[in-house]
């Protein structure tokens, strides 16, 4: 068992069925994504841990206390919503200490509390201020720290820098992963970004339909994912349909893939994926590297991205992506090259 325990969590709004048999074990102090396309379940599922919806069925356990029929003020938790929820009546001051006054704490404990919490959102100075008065990112750190002062359980924030410019959700993002490792607080982070996900967290639960289709570490959702549908939400993949001939060829169009596959996948309508950093661009007359994969096509589109090139290159009936070096060969629209990548930088999987 976890920290915080999801057992068989199951939520119907009428005949949509949004959460189904959703089970993950998180660990005390860990920060976990729940990362997923709109729809897919991940607030519902956030929503039924903080008790703001009851679960058809399944059980809620944090560190061994079963919350499922708990109220909201009585699970221990803290919550940051999407949209602030300030009380915009109420001073940077006013909003931070709100719930240890309905929690009737004594004065100097939440005089000592708010100082705190300024100090560790880095909002020292402003604390008269009232949320009409904030940046849209200052207003999300004192929401921030109203969750935090009440000394929760467990952290949950649903989708906190959706509202927020680019710019500031970096920064935002940092100071929360800061924020929740000095305090090594459990934490669940419901996003729709991949790059917020994968920069954050220990682990990532991607959802889709109301189920979990995988838990793993960022690198391990990103190097190894389990899916054709999370290798192509996670990122960029290029992808390759074919049928597998042997452990260790794939058919696909006019080429012989040579990657490995998997032996229950062998004679097997298939799909070979490999991301475009694992992929080179090759003038023409280059001699094919030995050992690997060689697809010639046409330049469609080139990226500048900052620190590398993105082209997108027109094989067939195939689109691939392909990311060079800025330093690397520059090649220019409607020029033919050849995309080399090896074997063991692909992965083969179920169409």
């Amino acid at each position: 068992m976890g920290y915080l325990d999801l057992i068989g969590l199951e939520k119907q709004f009428g005949k949509t069925s949004a959460v189904t048999d959703f089970s993950l074990s998180i660990d005390r102090g860990e920060f976990i994504s729940l990362l997923g396309p709109s729809g897919c379940g991940k607030t519902t599922t956030l929503r039924m841990i903080a008790g703001l919806e009851t679960p058809d069925s399944g059980t809620i356990l944090l560190d061994g206390r079963d919350l499922t029929r708990l109220p909201p003020n009585k699970r221990g938790t803290g919550m940051v919503f999407q949209a602030y929820a300030l009380f915009p009546n109420l001073s940077v001051r006013g909003n931070i200490a709100f719930g240890l006054e309905v929690a009737r704490r004594p004065r100097d404990e939440v005089d000592r509390a708010i100082s705190e919490m300024l100090r560790l959102v880095r909002l020292e100075g402003v604390e008269t201020r009232y949320p009409r008065e904030l940046s849209g990112g200052q207003q999300q750190r004192v929401a921030l720290a109203r969750a935090l002062a009440v000394q929760p359980d467990l952290l949950l924030l649903d989708e906190p820098l959706s509202a927020l410019d680019a710019m500031v959700r970096v920064a935002l993002r940092g100071e929360i992963r800061r924020i929740q490792s000095q305090l090594g607080i459990t934490t669940v982070y419901v996003t729709h970004d991949q790059e917020e996900a994968l920069s954050i967290s220990d682990r990532v639960a991607i959802m889709r339909d109301g189920r979990i289709e995988q838990v793993d570490t960022p690198e391990g959702i990103y190097r190894s994912p389990q899916s054709r549908f999370v290798a192509a939400f996670i990122g960029t993949a290029n992808q390759f349909l074919g049928r597998a001939v042997d452990g260790s060829s794939v058919q696909c169009q006019g080429w012989l893939l040579r990657v490995p596959v998997p032996v229950h996948l062998i004679g097997r309508q298939v799909v070979v994926l490999v991301r475009p950093e694992n992929v080179r661009a090759l003038l023409p007359e280059a001699f094919d590297p030995e050992g690997e994969n060689v697809v010639g096509g046409l330049v469609e589109t080139i990226t500048f991205l900052g620190s590398l090139t993105r082209i997108t290159v027109s094989a067939g009936t195939e689109r691939l992506v392909c990311d060079l070096p800025a330093d690397a060969e520059h090649f220019a629209h409607g020029q033919t090259v050849k995309l080399a990548f090896p074997p063991h930088h692909c992965q083969t999987m179920a169409a």
